[in-house]
């Protein structure tokens, strides 16, 4: 072994000690802040779809549906390090075995059958482990054959309407204004609303979406929900929550010039205190007397 090829194995070995280690710091820290949100959430914490400090991953997931996407997140990140991990030390290794000083005689081979039939079907066999799973969490987000709730959410400029088809009730979600939010009492500004959407946990809820206006979409990252809500047609999803809390979202679709003031709200509660919430809401009129008020009151620009 010549001194130069000898400094590039050194060089070589030294930049893939750093990797090496960079990579498992990178784990001990995502480690770290996985355990952060589960302890968080065990505790108590009643917005668990908030982020914390140093999180490197995607909301706490409280649905199946939102774990699985949680996991395929990971397992994507796994496959996209490697491959850039075996490309960035491939490019490395060529550089420094290959260069004009330490191989100034350049191999004239133009062909090799089994380094071409490789470079084939690796690609294709890792499109096939990303596309299996791929296909079965996307058939599961389809929808559910027999849902023990139905409700509709309904999008507006530039508020939701929340219809429970089953047991005809139906109110509007406004945002709070900024006069309105109690910051004292943990309200967070652009995030909240008069009448929030209260559902039931254990439950296999099925999730329907329209417009009366232009296209919306309802949006809560902790339920791994995100779809469209489009005048005049229906779409439809379901969810099944797992944990208490109340859990925030946003519209996700460019609506208009009060896009940003669209916020959801959901409360998650048990099916106790759901059957409660419901039996109040049947009480009462389902329509607040204040609503075209506070409509009139929302900021428009």
């Amino acid at each position: 072994m010549t001194r130069t090829q000898a400094e590039g194995r050194d060089s070589v070995n030294r930049i893939f000690a750093f990797l090496t280690g960079w990579a498992l710091t990178l784990m001990a820290t995502a480690s770290a802040s996985a355990q952060e949100m589960s302890e968080g959430v065990s505790d108590g914490m009643r917005t668990p779809s908030f982020p914390v400090p140093w999180q490197l991953n995607l909301q706490y997931p409280v649905t199946p549906i939102a774990e699985d996407l949680y996991w395929f997140h990971t397992y994507l990140l796994w496959i996209t390090t490697a491959i850039t991990a075996v490309v960035l030390l491939l490019l490395i290794w060529v550089a420094l075995k290959y260069n004009s000083k330490a191989n100034p005689v350049p191999s004239k081979n133009s062909h090799n059958t089994l380094l071409e039939i490789v470079w084939t079907a690796l690609p294709v066999l890792i499109l096939v482990a990303i596309a299996v799973p791929s296909y079965r969490i996307l058939y599961d987000m389809d929808r559910i054959e027999d849902p023990e709730l139905t409700i509709k959410v309904i999008g507006n400029q530039w508020y939701w309407t929340y219809e429970f088809p089953d047991y005809e009730i139906e109110f509007d979600s406004l945002p709070l204004t900024d006069d309105e939010i109690d910051y004292a009492a943990g309200q967070h500004r652009l995030l909240e609303v008069d009448t929030p959407l209260v559902l039931p946990i254990n439950t296999d809820i099925r999730i329907l979406f329209t417009a009366t206006d232009v296209l919306h979409a309802w949006t809560i990252p902790a339920f791994g929900v995100k779809l469209d809500n489009v005048p005049g047609r229906t779409n439809e999803t379901w969810t099944r929550i797992l944990t208490t809390g109340k859990y925030y979202g946003q519209c996700s679709e460019l609506c208009g010039i009060d896009h940003s003031y669209m916020p959801i709200v959901v409360h998650a509660v048990s099916k106790e205190e759901f059957e409660g919430w419901r039996a109040d809401q049947l009480a009462v009129n389902s329509t607040q007397p204040d609503d075209l008020n506070r409509l009139a009151a929302l900021p428009q620009e």
